[in-house]
């Protein structure tokens, strides 16, 4: 019974181990650039299976026990090694030895308790050692062979002394960290192990010191950093420890929250030969510091006195004469006394932020000549009104930069910064100005680059504004209550330097076209919730407002959150070095082709929240060609072969970065593709359909074509055939072919009823006189000789004539004398002579049976061009002469 119970106990243990193994499987270490990323796997020992040549191992967070160096015999390339947050207990002798290339060795958060003495034996490349949050206990010389060791951390291991070795070693050593342990003294041989070190920083914070021993810090080399923050010491124990500091190399103390509330003029007098040039003396309270308190710290370059409660006498900073930063963060009360900066003529950096005191006084800043930057931001100063005795005190200074952010200013008078002829930066932003800037509150101001105006109540703009600093290079008036911009002259017009502009958050419904005119050096334009939508509109009464178009060098553009539906064509045309593009949250619908044709250096583009349902290749292409990034998503896209197609396949290839990719770019018609990712649309059938629609476009076209032409020859053929034949007749002229030997004297002879002989008269005889083509009719009335009978004459005119006309009407087809002998005669004499001579002129529509039946003729026996109609629009009139002389000049033989 006994056996089978361990039998199944031994069962149970393998199938849990088998599990973990599983489990840890089922994550795989991840490597890149010679790195394997191995953490956050539950792994129970180092993995086996990576490249040989990875120089990085990551595997913290894990569940190993231990760490031999049998485990890294694989990985002898290691230089980097991170085994923290494990279980680690113990380390083995000769950890190194199989990784002699290891510089950085990361063992914290781990349990373990005690280093043996040879464990570092073969790290004599390491760099740096962290073994943090652990509970180890130092015997010995666990680190005497780290020699190349730089940086040793052992905070937070509930050390009790600060001594790690019996014998002189780590020579180095630039960075001890000893913060968060037990230890209550320093004494004088607790540092012996460093007397041959050069130490940058020692860290001692957060330790329960009590005692500095006389000469605990002379024992190290060189100690050029102290950091001893939340340590009680206060201004007892601080004098010590700056006697003890005395005559070292120390350079960097910091002492925050330490409990000094009070500094006496002898409480730094320790320091006073030392080369020290930064102190750290934030957040302790302090409430006194006695007059000439610093007069020891000669040397001192950076002062903070951040978090403290402190009243600035005339007196306080003596003997700071080459102080370069002080930093007085929420640290004053009361008022400042004149002069009390006047000390300080090499400094160069005031940070006053957060402060509370009645007012800027007439000689606060005097003395401070080489000031470059001061920070008055969130301070209740009562500085409602800026005038211009105001920073009177800096005249002198070459004051860069000036924040007056958060300082309740609402209004600036005339020259109110003329004493600061050197600021370059000044920052108003988040106050409450309300005033029209009428120019000469910034008269003076020389040499301004940055001027921020934004969040600010209603700052109200005139043409002459700025007119004074034409060296403005960036102006920021977002949501400043300027909304009335449509002024004439702009008034940007003076800053020709601009190369920043943000007028986003203002509610600007109108503006002109000429406002961004002659900022031929901007680079970014801000222009955000506002309301411009109307002003881009086809239906604005003076048409689309192209207030972009004088911006060359202009790269990026802020267009979100407009309302607007509609952009002209011409709206982008010359921003070719447009880099990046935001048109999001607005109302945008369908883009016209060729919007964006000069942006093809466009880099990024924004569209997303728009009602964008098509993006086409004839809109997108150009832009599309070498961006980087394109957020076009929260858009109802139209899935259908016109609307998406390409955009589907280009974004399967693109190498640009979308977000939302995989989740926001999402089908919203048709019913088919609804609810569906764009990325998954199948463009395939939209190919298939390529030829059928090419040749469906080319069937199309031609049917157009041959209709269109069907109706210019219906409607307007007579006018082609006419204008053709008089141009072929003017330059090439006229040539009868097989003309008869005989000569006539008449073009045509003219056979009509009597009752068309005004007709004749008017539309036939008058063709005699045309210069071009003179003609030569033989008329009864003028041409028959007197004293020869009507027949005789009749059959000798027809004779003497190279054409016979039949003016045809109803009166011709009754007519006797016409029907029985002119026509008989002129029908008999062509078919004797052979000769195609007959031509007839219809005036009314006569049916050919009528016709034949009168004159047994018939349309049939003539050729068409000696077959004329009267035409029954005056327009054609000239037509049908053109077509008579033709016919008249056409030879007569017959083939």
């Amino acid at each position: 019974m006994g056996i089978a119970v361990l039998w199944w106990c031994s069962l149970s243990v393998r199938l849990v181990f088998a599990c973990l193994l599983c489990a840890s499987a089922g994550k795989q270490c991840q490597i890149q650039n010679e790195m394997a990323d191995c953490s956050h796997l539950k792994l129970t020992q180092i993995p086996s299976d990576l490249p040989n040549n990875i120089t990085g191992l990551d595997i913290s967070h894990n569940q190993l026990r231990q760490l031999g160096p049998a485990n890294l015999t694989k990985y002898s390339q290691l230089v980097y090694l991170n085994a923290g947050y494990n279980t680690i207990s113990k380390l083995q002798p000769e950890l190194c030895q199989n990784v002699p290339l290891l510089q950085v060795l990361k063992l914290e958060h781990n349990q373990l308790y005690k280093l043996p003495d040879r464990v570092f034996a073969s790290c004599t490349n390491l760099t740096e050692l962290n073994l943090a949050y652990n509970n180890i206990y130092i015997k010995n010389d666990p680190f005497k062979s780290l020699e190349n060791l730089s940086i040793l951390d052992l905070s937070h291991n509930s050390l009790k002394s600060a001594n790690l070795g019996l014998q002189q070693q780590l020579k180095n050593l630039r960075e001890l960290i000893l913060e968060k342990n037990q230890i209550t003294e320093l004494k004088k041989e607790d540092f012996c192990f460093l007397s041959n070190t050069s130490l940058d920083s020692l860290h001692l914070s957060s330790n329960p010191l009590k005692e500095f021993h006389t000469g605990c810090l002379h024992e190290i080399g060189n100690l050029f950093g102290l950091i001893l923050n939340n340590v009680e010491l206060g201004e007892n124990r601080t004098r010590k420890l700056c006697t003890e500091l005395s005559n070292t190399a120390i350079k960097n103390l910091s002492l925050s929250h330490v409990r000094l509330s009070f500094i006496g003029n002898s409480t730094f007098q320790g320091l006073q030969r030392t080369n020290l040039t930064v102190l750290n003396l934030s957040q302790n309270s302090l409430s006194v510091i006695e007059d000439d308190s610093f007069q020891w710290l000669s040397s001192l370059e950076y002062l903070n006195l951040k978090d403290n409660n402190i009243h600035l006498s005339s007196r306080l900073f003596y003997g700071l004469s080459n102080l370069r930063h002080l930093n007085l963060i929420n640290s004053l009360t009361g008022k400042i006394e004149d002069y009390s900066f006047h000390w300080l003529y090499n400094l160069e950096y005031l940070i006053m932020d957060n402060n509370n005191f009645p007012g800027i006084t007439a000689n606060m800043f005097t003395g401070l000549n080489n000031l470059k930057y001061l920070s008055l931001c969130n301070c209740n100063i009562n500085l409602q009104k800026i005038t211009n005795k105001t920073f009177s005190s800096l005249a002198n200074s070459s004051l860069q930069i000036l924040n007056l952010t958060k300082t309740r200013i609402s209004t600036m008078e005339s020259g109110a910064f003329s004493s600061l002829e050197h600021l370059k930066i000044l920052d108003l932003g988040v106050n409450e100005i309300s005033q029209e800037l009428r120019g000469p509150e910034f008269k003076g101001l020389k040499n301004i680059q940055v001027i921020y105006l934004s969040y600010n109540k209603n700052v109200i703009l005139r043409s002459d504004s700025f007119i004074f600093i034409p060296s403005l290079r960036k102006l920021m008036l977002r949501k400043a209550g300027c909304s009335n911009l449509a002024i004439s002259p702009s008034p940007f017009h003076p800053l020709q330097n601009l190369t920043l502009l943000d007028i986003s958050n203002n509610n600007i419904a109108n503006i002109k076209e000429d406002l961004f005119q002659g900022l031929h050096k901007l680079d970014i334009l801000d222009l955000q919730h506002n309301n411009l939508a109307r002003l881009w509109k086809h239906a604005n009464p003076d048409g689309p407002v192209l207030f972009l178009k004088d911006l060359p060098n202009l790269q990026i553009l802020n267009l979100k959150s407009n309302g607007l539906d509609e952009i002209p064509v011409q709206v982008f045309k010359g921003l070719f070095q447009l880099k990046h593009l935001d048109l999001g949250s607005n109302n945008l619908n369908l883009l016209p082709a060729a919007l964006f044709d000069d942006q093809t250096s466009l880099k990024s583009l924004n569209l997303q929240k728009n009602l964008i349902t098509a993006v086409e290749e004839k809109v997108f292409g150009p832009p599309l060609k070498n961006l980087r990034i394109l957020e076009m998503d929260s858009n109802p896209f139209d899935c259908t072969c016109e609307s998406i197609a390409w955009f589907a396949d280009w974004l399967n290839v693109t190498q640009a970065y979308i977000p939302g990719l995989q989740s926001q770019y999402i089908c919203n018609t048709p019913p088919k593709y609804h609810g569906s990712l764009v990325l998954h649309f199948d463009s395939s059938a939209c190919k298939d359909s390529a030829p059928f629609r090419l040749l469906f476009m080319i069937s199309t076209t031609t049917v157009v074509l041959l209709i269109f032409i069907v109706l210019i020859i219906h409607f307007e053929g007579w006018r082609i055939a006419f204008y053709w034949n008089i141009s072929v007749n003017r330059i090439l002229g006229f040539k009868e072919l097989d003309r008869q030997p005989e000569e006539f004297d008449y073009d045509a002879y003219i056979i009509h009823a009597r009752q068309d002989k005004n007709w004749v008269s008017k539309n036939l005889v008058s063709l005699e006189k045309n210069k071009h083509f003179p003609l030569r009719f033989c008329s009864e009335e003028r041409d028959f000789e007197a004293g020869i009978s009507e027949l005789e004459a009749t059959i000798d005119s027809i004779k003497r004539s190279r054409k016979i006309i039949f003016i045809v009407t109803e009166h011709l087809l009754q007519d006797p004398w016409c029907k029985n002998f002119k026509v008989y005669l002129a029908r008999h004499q062509a078919i004797e002579q052979s000769r195609d001579s007959i031509i007839l002129i219809f005036l009314q529509d006569i049916q050919d049976y009528k016709l034949y039946h009168a004159l047994h003729l018939r349309r049939g026996m003539f050729r068409s061009c000696c077959i004329l109609n009267w035409p029954a629009q005056k327009e054609r009139v000239s037509a049908f002469r053109q077509q008579l002389v033709m016919a008249l000049k056409s030879h007569s033989k017959v083939h």
